[in-house]
């Protein structure tokens, strides 16, 4: 592949009407998805001088079309995240042996829109530690698990880590448990809550180091965005200030001004077409009318999330790829990690007001690590919040079990707790298993007529286990927070998750991973896979940093190899 930026021969594509480029001509790179990878994608490679298209099945949004807040339209009916359930439907199993069903619920929940996900992330920003890439050596096998090192160590990923910090923008400050960092962090941390106070009161009355939490939310004006004003609309929920530095807010904007890349929004990918020497040439999708389009391209990233992402390589079977595109190891799809999680509800005397401002500003990271000593692998990090923060979400689910249902009793209750809960969210390890995955369901379509995604997941029990030992942390740090009362959540599977890792798992072995260590596939050349599908641990529960490191290092390296004329 030539660089295009200073000349546009060959089968370089030719821009019409500014940065829209024709289907019928082949531009550099398609870039499917425009989230927390697919945004860092677009930018580094227009930047770099190719000629990008962006297809996201989403809507595109301003930031003014985010007021007035409304939780109603957000959080119940999920405007932002497909709407109707019947319109983007999921289904979800316990075992390869039974029939999958359709829930009440998204099983797997994922922002639908240009930005993705990073529009609606609570903007937890931990990096990942330098255990994260290396347990299987440090700890062994685990029975029954794909439990694996990475290809990459943290020392590799750390300049990348600084480029998320400066580039998207993460307020916070160096904590007793980071692994080595080459800058600070560019932001301070945001102000201290109420729920952070009680957390750091009650860590250290129990010994234990708690520190600010990192956010990729501007405590002050950065890169030209404005700091946070402490809505309290934040986790969920879009910012219409771009004080949340997604990739909306930061890397899309800029891509978009070098002139070189288009985003076209509400273009729903359905195939991806190779030719007879195995390379991708086009990328089939539906515009927002209904009419079939296909762009050409040298190059594709597929970048649609770890659920998305497997599905449109499934769909893309073909007679040369039967069993899906990029699937030779059969694993694309396998592996899924949802991140376990416990949480835990104090009521306190005086009233909190955990619905202002940002969602967390205080985390501990003393039970991080694994321990094998206690008889089960786990490790995680505890924070603390509101959840839910907003009304409708509070009376729907944050009242204890034995709470009344109904009446003035009930109305009492949520008028009195809404200001005096507080949340302990333990944020855990999964660990990744063959038979967890994402598949088309044979029976379920969505409203294009695609299979609806199929969910098939059952936690490992040591992935129980850490949940309980966590829910015990962190009923003791309410107790010595001074909670009147608290309740935990019981500890039972995982049926729902926004954080969808390893469907396409990165390693050096084509037989047991999907793509090599710099995220092109092994059996497709031209292919790139960057999202959190390509995770081979499932770190601490907060991957959404990672996910950008990753897309910024192999965005560096598909450059190189397409300056080389190397793919």
């Amino acid at each position: 592949m030539a660089n295009t930026h200073h000349s546009h021969q060959g089968a370089a594509a030719t821009a019409v009407s500014g940065n829209k480029f024709s289907t019928t001509e082949e531009v550099d790179f398609v870039i499917v998805g425009s989230g927390a990878a697919g945004g860092i994608m677009a930018k580094e490679l227009s930047t770099a001088g190719f000629n990008v298209v962006v297809l996201e099945q989403g809507k595109r949004y301003g930031l003014g079309d985010f007021l007035p807040h409304d939780e109603w339209m957000n959080s119940v009916n999920q405007k932002m995240m497909g709407g109707s359930l019947a319109d983007t439907p999921q289904t979800y199993r316990e075992t390869e042996d039974e029939e999958a069903k359709e829930l009440s619920y998204r099983p797997l929940m994922y922002g639908q829109m240009v930005g993705g996900s990073s529009v609606l992330y609570g903007a937890n920003f931990w990096r990942f530690h330098e255990v994260d890439f290396k347990e299987r050596s440090l700890l062994g096998p685990i029975k029954g698990t794909g439990f694996a090192d990475w290809p990459i160590d943290y020392q590799e990923l750390e300049p990348y880590y600084t480029k998320v910090d400066w580039e998207m923008g993460v307020s916070g400050e160096v904590g007793p448990f980071d692994p080595p960092r080459s800058k600070d962090y560019p932001m301070p941390p945001l102000p201290i809550k109420s729920s952070g106070v009680l957390l750091k009161k009650a860590a250290e009355k129990l010994g234990l180091k708690p520190f600010a939490a990192p956010m990729a939310i501007n405590s002050t004006a950065f890169n030209n965005r404005a700091p946070c004003m402490h809505c309290g609309f934040c986790s969920g929920h879009p910012c219409e200030m771009g004080a949340k530095s997604s990739s909306l807010s930061t890397m899309l904007p800029l891509a978009e001004a070098t002139g070189r890349c288009e985003i076209r929004s509400e273009s729903t990918v359905f195939n991806i077409v190779t030719n007879k020497q195995g390379r991708v040439t086009q990328v089939q999708y539906w515009d927002k009318d209904g009419n079939e389009q296909a762009q050409r391209c040298k190059a594709m990233v597929l970048s649609a999330n770890g659920a998305e992402t497997p599905r449109l390589l499934l769909m893309s079977a073909s007679e040369s790829h039967k069993n899906g595109l990029a699937n030779s190891s059969g694993l694309v799809g396998k592996y899924l990690m949802l991140n376990a999680e416990a949480l835990n509800w104090g009521v306190f005397e005086e009233p909190l007001n955990e619905y202002k401002s940002v969602l967390t500003t205080q985390v501990i990271h003393d039970f991080y690590d694994a321990d094998l000593s206690k008889g089960y692998y786990g490790g995680g990090g505890i924070d603390a919040r509101a959840l839910p923060n907003t009304p409708i979400g509070f009376a729907l689910d944050g009242l204890p079990p034995e709470a009344p249902k109904w009446g003035a009793p009930y109305k009492k209750m949520v008028a009195h707790n809404f200001t005096r809960t507080l949340t302990l969210f333990s944020h855990l390890t999964s660990l990744a298993m063959e038979r967890n995955s994402v598949s088309l369901d044979p029976k379920i379509k969505d409203k294009w007529g695609r299979p609806a995604i199929r969910m098939t997941y059952q936690d490992h029990p040591d992935d129980l286990k850490n949940m309980a030992f966590f829910s015990n942390k962190a009923s003791e740090l309410l107790d010595a927070a001074g909670a009147v009362t608290q309740w935990g959540t019981p500890i039972e599977p995982t049926r729902i998750a926004a954080h969808l890792l390893g469907t396409c798992r990165m390693g050096d072995d084509p037989a047991t991973s999907v793509v090599d260590r710099y995220h092109r596939s092994h059996d497709v050349k031209n292919l790139f896979i960057c999202d959190g599908s390509s995770f081979v641990t499932s770190g601490r529960g907060q991957p959404t940093m990672t996910i950008m490191a990753l897309a910024f290092r192999a965005a560096e390296h598909i450059v190189r190899f397409a300056k080389n004329n190397d793919i």
